[in-house]
């Protein structure tokens, strides 16, 4: 279960100072990131940068304007900026609620996010994995806890977001993470096809590999031989052979029945490699082909060739 306190879009304010406009507050998007230990920051902090925001972990609470006006100053990527602060941060400074006004008042629109969980799972949680509690000194895990969990009252109170993990697993938290800040396009598995010459080795990164072979290679057709698959000569003449659409058809039918589970298991990048001798003719084309009928079926597909060209 989770328990969030948004505004409706949880988007930057349109704010101001001094009557001037705000220095940040359209073009950056903030996000401070705290909450107990073991309580998963770190699963929150991966599901922000996988959405595409720059992730500063561990940084001095003192710190945190000096970041957001970097973050707006340096522009592109870095406009898309959390920043994770934990109780190794509060050495710097115990005023987190502060730096969060100090923020807005500088026309920041931070939106906080706090990870919690029950005491009882955070417990199991430490001792699964063998570690004290930064807190507990020389007292009990629970003891640490309850330090922890009464320094951080008031950034709970304050923050825009509280989500509960007790019940969660890495990947339903990932998902809630993508949900509140990634968009649809952020969460959306991407599918690249990937053409390869055998005889120049397997692309390392392939999670699937077709082998064209099987089909007649165009390379013995004099016509045919100093041209490539993304020609239109070639391709006809490779999509036409017996078989060639059949095996088309059968892998856009695999990919498609996979892509549901790799986006739930939190994966964003798949490949498809497609090889064959050279990596010219045969894999070239059907790469493409393959590409477009999964463009067409709804899934973001492109197709690369790594060996076109090599000979």
């Amino acid at each position: 279960m989770s328990e969030a306190r948004t505004t409706a879009d949880l988007g930057p304010a349109d704010t101001t100072v001094a009557g001037q406009p705000a220095p940040a507050e359209v073009e950056t998007s903030l996000v401070v990131v705290t909450g107990l230990s073991g309580g998963g920051r770190s699963t929150v902090a991966r599901a922000l940068e996988n959405v595409g925001y720059y992730v500063v972990d561990n940084l001095p609470q003192a710190l945190m304007l000096d970041m957001a006006e970097l973050a707006f100053k340096a522009g592109g990527a870095a406009r898309r900026t959390a920043m994770v602060l934990d109780v190794r941060s509060r050495a710097f400074s115990t005023d987190l609620a502060g730096a969060i006004r100090e923020l807005k008042e500088r026309g920041f629109s931070p939106r906080v996010v706090f990870v919690d969980a029950d005491d009882e799972v955070l417990i199991r949680r430490f001792e699964s994995v063998r570690r004290s509690h930064p807190l507990q000194g020389e007292g009990r895990l629970a003891d640490g806890i309850a330090v922890e969990r009464a320094l951080l009252e008031e950034a709970r109170d304050q923050a825009d977001v509280i989500i509960d993990t007790s019940h969660l697993n890495v990947n339903q938290l990932r998902r809630r993470v993508e949900e509140l800040f990634g968009g649809e396009d952020a969460r959306r598995l991407r599918i690249t096809v990937l053409s390869f010459g055998f005889k120049y080795g397997l692309p390392p990164d392939a999670d699937f590999v077709m082998d064209a072979r099987f089909l007649p290679n165009p390379y013995w057709v004099p016509e045919l031989r100093e041209h490539t698959g993304r020609e239109e000569a070639v391709s006809s003449y490779v999509l036409g052979q017996e078989g060639a659409d059949a095996f088309v058809a059968g892998y856009a039918d695999l990919v498609n029945a996979t892509t549901g589970g790799f986006e739930r298991e939190g994966k964003r990048y798949l490949t498809v490699a497609v090889g064959c001798t050279g990596g010219k003719h045969r894999s070239v084309a059907i790469a493409e082909e393959l590409a477009t009928r999964l463009r067409q079926s709804g899934i973001a597909a492109n197709a690369q060739h790594r060996d076109l060209g090599r000979e």
